[in-house]
């Protein structure tokens, strides 16, 4: 071969080049798979020159485990119990909610005693002579709810409207005292005979409250969905109820804020009773001799304690407020 100079000498080979030249990593750790230090401690444990674990070492790792676990389990009991303050004052509460309880039945036992005392006395006092008297008698307790009575009539139940999120519900898609008083009113308009609200009797001295959510029916916290039950001729009260101003006030309460009205005969209905009650005096209005008093059980037949509200005029101050004019 000829060189670049015109000499005739031969050039130098070039070193020939491996072919896995440039898989030098890869050829490493094909021919050696285990590190130096690694195969230093498998050479060392084949010939019986490793070092065990001593006693001592492994009880020691035992000891630590075990405290901390002790350790952990004792502050998620910590962190899951009540602060001490705390448990003694629920206990305190709990001990007079059980007492005040206990109280309560026990009076509301002697209650009932004493009404079936008063009822046996009635019956001796009117004997069995005088049976219009025993009627009229029997007539008025069923008016004014101081006892229980069965029979056909409507239930109508109103419920709140459906939320996805009932702590920051509007109130205005709540049943409120104003709508429950509207129904009750137009019940007894439309022929009532007895009404109770989530087995709470109204009377003539019945008050229908709000309490900031709840609703009150003679103190008495209700809470959603409310069933009122009328007795009566149910085919009548429905037809009738549906012409009053209560009627037209649970469609708009279907149809413009969601809240549940349902209405639907029952074939038998039990309404509890008051017990005795506090009698009052009254007057009727326009009456030439105001001297003449009558029992405050027919002198209101509203139901909810105060005189019948002029035709439109409850349900369309609710409406109105809902509408926000």
């Amino acid at each position: 071969m000829t060189s670049r100079h015109g000499s005739d000498a031969p050039l130098p080979l070039a070193p020939v080049r491996r072919p896995d030249a440039s898989m030098t990593l890869l050829t490493e750790v094909y021919r050696r798979p285990l590190d130096a230090g690694y195969a230093e401690a498998a050479a060392k444990r084949a010939q019986g020159s490793a070092h065990p674990r001593t006693v001592r070492s492994v009880s020691t790792l035992v000891v630590i485990a075990v405290v901390l676990g002790l350790g952990t389990t004792a502050a998620t009991i910590a962190l899951r119990q009540p602060a001490s303050s705390a448990q003694r004052a629920r206990d305190i509460l709990e001990g007079q909610i059980e007492e005040r309880t206990t109280n309560a039945e026990e009076l509301q036992s002697q209650l009932d005693d004493l009404t079936a005392q008063v009822n046996n006395l009635q019956n001796q006092v009117l004997g069995a002579d005088d049976l219009a008297l025993q009627d009229g008698a029997t007539a008025m307790a069923v008016q004014s709810g101081v006892v229980p009575v069965a029979g056909r009539g409507l239930r109508i139940e109103l419920s709140d409207a459906p939320t996805d999120d009932p702590d920051t519900q509007d109130p205005w898609l709540r049943v409120e005292d104003s709508d429950l008083q509207s129904v009750v009113n137009g019940l007894w308009a439309a022929g009532a005979e007895a009404i109770a609200i989530n087995g709470q009797r109204l009377t003539a001295m019945t008050a229908i409250r709000a309490a900031g959510d709840a609703v009150l029916v003679d103190l008495v916290p209700l809470s959603s969905p409310y069933k009122v039950d009328a007795i009566g001729n149910p085919v009548t009260m429905q037809t009738t109820l549906a012409r009053t101003d209560a009627g037209q006030r649970m469609s708009a309460l279907r149809t413009n804020y969601g809240i549940g009205v349902e209405i639907s005969s029952q074939s038998k209905l039990q309404l509890p009773g008051t017990g005795p009650v506090t009698l009052h005096d009254a007057t009727v209005l326009g009456s030439s001799d105001a001297d003449q008093p009558t029992p405050s059980a027919t002198a209101d037949v509203t139901g909810a304690g105060r005189a019948p509200d002029e035709p439109g005029m409850a349900s369309s101050a609710r409406l109105s407020g809902r509408e926000g004019t």
